[in-house]
């Protein structure tokens, strides 16, 4: 009996200190941004100056991760070069992905990203006006990404997508199917491919509200996949092939 009541004790003093946790995490989203607010604003005002918007788009990553006692262990089998455009995917499991890929390149990419993030109060104030919106449910605005990432990539700059079109509403899956998006722009573009796995995030700061904590999260960077010999045949196999790099380095990871 009195086992039974300190284990339930324990796990309300758990619940407690991991609603705070929460908290605090949206807190250090916050902060950054109405700290640095004046400069945020201007830094969007003309899309030239969208690299420096970047940089501190990168020190808000490493504000919150390390805030957040997350501590970014990276491995990587290539160097992305400067001035290079690049297709950068990953597996979603977290919204602590944004956050990560972030840390890890430092190359100006823009973020294809559901619509809905573009309602929460001051983030989505800046996330409208930086990322690609998507509506997965209305064919015209999947349409519309591929108009406006053109332009960006034609700007010199890289894209991220996270090709599972977002994060698995079951968690126990390891790594959902691909959507086709990001290897038909990077076919079309002739820029490569940049796989990484992201290991730990769905174990720090999962969609499960009560779960979650601090700890390394571990990067792994692939080797890139050309493009420029392929055609949007190509496309499915090109997608199956990144797939296969992500899911094998989940079932055994490399660090």
């Amino acid at each position: 009996m009195h086992f039974a009541i300190f284990g339930l004790a324990m796990g309300i003093i758990r619940n407690i200190a991991i609603l705070f946790y929460r908290i605090w995490f949206y807190f250090l989203i916050f902060i950054y941004i109405l700290a640095l607010f004046p400069i945020l604003v201007v830094s969007i005002l003309k899309e030239q100056w969208y690299p420096f918007f970047f940089k501190m788009a990168r020190g808000w990553s490493k504000f919150i991760l390390y805030g957040m006692g997350f501590v970014p262990v990276i491995k990587r089998n290539v160097a992305y070069e400067k001035g290079q455009s690049y297709m950068f995917i990953a597996n979603h499991t977290s919204m602590t992905d944004i956050m990560l890929m972030l840390v890890v390149v430092k190359n100006p990419f823009v973020f294809v990203g559901k619509k809905e993030l573009g309602k929460i109060p001051l983030f989505g104030f800046f996330y409208k006006r930086t990322c690609i919106l998507v509506d997965r449910k209305n064919a015209k605005s999947r349409r519309d990404v591929f108009e406006s990432a053109q332009k960006k990539l034609n700007l010199g700059w890289s894209v991220c997508i996270f090709p599972e079109g977002g994060v698995p509403s079951d968690e126990s899956v390891v790594l959902d199917s691909f959507k086709d998006g990001a290897f038909r722009l990077a076919i079309e573009h002739k820029i490569p491919i940049a796989p990484m796995t992201f290991h730990d995030n769905k174990k720090r700061f999962s969609y499960t509200f009560f779960s979650g904590g601090p700890g390394t999260m571990r990067v792994m960077v692939h080797d890139l996949l050309p493009t420029k010999e392929l055609s949007l045949d190509d496309k499915k196999e090109l997608n199956e092939t990144a797939r296969a790099i992500i899911l094998e380095e989940l079932k055994a990871p490399s660090l």
